[in-house]
């Protein structure tokens, strides 16, 4: 595909994102790269920052992270590096740090971290527009004060759990806020499901998205058994393969459950984002590991590891699946119907771009 994006234009788009994230005068800004990022990303970055008046600093890091190597301890295993990043104001990341020991407690010092692993066409096209923190404020504040959720839609999905032993963790697009972690696309929310709690079925249709570890719409119904917590059987085509293979090759050892396990469940509310991405630009995981997350009303429904949000289970046995057309009742109330937000105060206008 043929970059839209005028390449001169980056700084520019940095500038303007760094002010989203609150870039002042003479704060210290960590820019952690690896192997594969965009030499014109850093550069960017450096000339963003300088026309802010903000100090910048490169430290690139021998490894090269994935969305299918989620929980990669790039910071802290050389000497220096967590103190490095933890001194800084904010830092700017280019691979995935989620999952990781490090981010957390990077965090919990009061350090900002934004997160920029999307195309150049992406980050134009994705930047927060006016209103969506505001909205995923609120949408936090609805889900935190949650105690039980269910899930439906006509394919066939059912599924309840219940809420309140972990944190609902908010994504707007921009990290402004102390000890706030973000990605440049984002617009999402989510939670972890209190332990064994997750019970039901759910159903992924043709046109959910498999968005980790592939890069894929779901070509024929996946149907899911949840008992306890975790997923007990999938029946279905080459799609329902897939994710059992997955999902086996996770597993390190006969007695090991955690990828079957139910993890982070929320929903988007970006609407930069589009559901058709993949079809438009192919299915490059570059164009779409923001976009696909943050559609308006998708739910994400995803297994595996939960130590992001405090928990104990950290696999590789990873998937997450942006599902559409799906309702979503919190205590009773709906807030997403067939896959349409209906709660006011979480829906936000497009913005030309």
């Amino acid at each position: 595909m043929i970059q839209e994006l005028n390449p001169a234009k980056l700084a520019q788009l940095y500038r303007k994102q760094f002010q989203l994230c609150n870039v002042q005068k003479g704060e210290t800004i960590a820019a952690v790269s690896d192997l594969g990022t965009r030499r014109e990303y850093l550069q960017a970055a450096f000339a963003a920052a300088d026309d802010l008046g903000a100090d910048i600093y490169e430290l690139c890091v021998n490894s090269l992270p994935s969305w299918t190597k989620v929980g990669v301890p790039t910071i802290g295993k050389c000497k220096g590096t967590l103190e490095a990043v933890s001194a800084a104001d904010l830092v700017v990341i280019f691979h995935v740090p989620l999952f990781t020991s490090w981010l957390k407690q990077v965090m919990d010092r009061g350090v900002r971290v934004l997160m920029i692993i999307d195309s150049p066409d992406d980050l134009e096209q994705l930047m927060a527009p006016r209103g969506l923190k505001e909205a995923c404020k609120h949408a936090e504040h609805v889900y935190r004060g949650a105690k039980r959720v269910r899930v439906r839609s006509e394919a066939g999905t059912d599924l309840s759990y219940e809420c309140g032993e972990y944190p609902v963790m908010t994504q707007w697009g921009f990290a402004d806020e102390k000890g706030h972690f973000d990605h440049w696309g984002g617009g999402h929310i989510h939670t972890f499901p209190n332990e064994g709690s997750a019970s039901g079925s759910v159903v992924l249709a043709p046109g959910d998205i498999v968005i980790l570890p592939y890069c894929r719409y779901v070509s024929d119904p996946v149907r899911m058994q949840i008992r306890e917590g975790h997923i007990v059987d999938i029946q279905g085509g080459v799609d329902a393969k897939l994710m059992r293979d997955w999902l086996e090759d996770g597993r390190e050892n006969d007695k090991d459950r955690d990828p079957y396990a139910v993890s982070h469940l929320g929903w988007g509310m970006n609407p930069q984002a589009l559901w058709y991405g993949i079809a438009l630009h192919g299915d490059d995981p570059e164009r779409h590991r923001a976009a696909a997350r943050t559609f308006p009303g998708n739910f994400l429904f995803s297994t595996g590891p939960n130590t992001q949000g405090g928990g104990k289970r950290n696999t590789r046995g990873h998937y997450d699946v942006p599902m559409r057309d799906c309702t979503v009742e919190l205590d009773g109330k709906v807030v997403i119907d067939a896959g349409r937000i209906v709660d006011q105060k979480m829906k936000v206008n497009r913005e030309a771009r």
